[in-house]
């Protein structure tokens, strides 16, 4: 449900206090085409009293599975979604990142932003997500060790792509992939 997760999200990416809002009142987001079209993040910072912009960037998240994550086309295509984001929305102070692969692209998004002139306090969020669950008193397990868990993870295409990715992603690497098949 991407709804309850945007909508977690929003209300856990350290905005500010409702007296800070004005400061910070102009939110820019940069998502999937599906997120931009299903407006979670437009509903969920509207109800805490900001404007949002959504952009959609369709051509970012196949950059990234391909690792062209410091790339010129990479730094070429952020910025004509930058420049029209941007030209749209001018008063824009905060870029939140509402796609799980764009925190990869940070350091691309913020030299483009610097070479247009527009730095912008950005959000992760799925580092918000990651604080609002372990702030959470029914989804954290504060007595858990970590250290003794272990993680299988499922792709449904390459399992190499898979590790690459996702090691990028966890910053180590991921050791048990399967591949499943879903019939398709």
């Amino acid at each position: 449900m991407p709804h309850v997760r945007d909508s977690l999200i929003v209300a856990n990416v350290g905005l500010g206090s409702p007296s800070q809002l004005s400061t910070q009142a102009h939110v820019l987001v940069l998502a999937t085409a599906a997120t931009v079209q299903s407006h979670a993040y437009t509903r969920a910072l509207n109800a805490l009293g900001l404007e949002a912009h959504e952009k959609a960037c369709p051509l970012l998240v196949p950059l990234v599975e391909e690792g062209w994550i410091d790339h010129p086309v990479t730094d070429e295509v952020l910025k004509i979604y930058l420049t029209e984001a941007l030209t749209a929305a001018p008063a824009t102070q905060t870029l939140l990142l509402g796609c799980t692969h764009y925190p990869l692209l940070e350091p691309a998004i913020r030299r483009a932003l610097a070479s247009m002139g527009h730095p912008l306090a950005i959000i992760d969020s799925a580092q918000a997500t990651a604080h609002a669950v372990a702030a959470h008193p029914t989804l954290a397990s504060p007595n858990s060790d970590t250290r003794s868990q272990s993680c299988l993870f499922y792709a449904t295409d390459s399992i190499e792509k898979f590790q690459r990715l996702g090691s990028n992603f966890l910053g180590q690497p991921l050791s048990e992939v399967r591949l499943i098949d879903l019939g398709g």
